[in-house]
């Protein structure tokens, strides 16, 4: 997994800004992070996500419809470790795990939603790795529907 973020962290950034960098899993804020990636932002489809072509591997972030609006999210994670920089690894009702946005506050949700497809800033979701649980960080979660 951490070597397929790292492919899509470096191929999304080659495609958009031209230079390569570190891994995907630095959480110090010297890696690419969940908003460059797409992580949160709106979809109907898989196909509204971003897509980055590394060698023959095709990488595409997932829509994930049941939320109001969609929500871009990478699909595989089994702990925070396996997401970009602030992303944390959600046990999804779905039976996957995926990397969601972490936030402080509300505002940092909505860059890339419309005001018809808010996402909240929640602590209401369950860690993927059952060691991370009280780590008190908190995701972006736009309501179900």
């Amino acid at each position: 997994m951490l070597g397929m973020l790292e492919r899509l962290a470096r191929g999304m950034l080659v495609a958009l800004a031209g230079v390569t960098v570190g891994g995907c899993n630095d959480h110090d804020g010297g890696g690419p992070n969940a908003d460059t990636l797409g992580v949160g932002v709106e979809c109907a489809t898989d196909s509204d996500c971003p897509e980055v072509e590394v060698g023959d591997e095709v990488i595409r972030l997932s829509c994930l419809t049941q939320f109001k609006g969609g929500y871009c999210a990478i699909q595989g994670c089994s702990s925070q470790l396996d997401c970009p920089w602030r992303a944390t690894c959600v046990a999804h009702d779905d039976g996957n795990e995926y990397c969601m946005r972490q936030c402080a506050s509300k505002s940092e949700c909505n860059a890339n939603r419309s005001p018809d497809n808010e996402a909240n800033c929640s602590a209401n979701f369950t860690y993927a790795d059952p060691a991370e649980e009280g780590s008190a960080l908190k995701v972006c979660l736009p309501p179900t529907g």
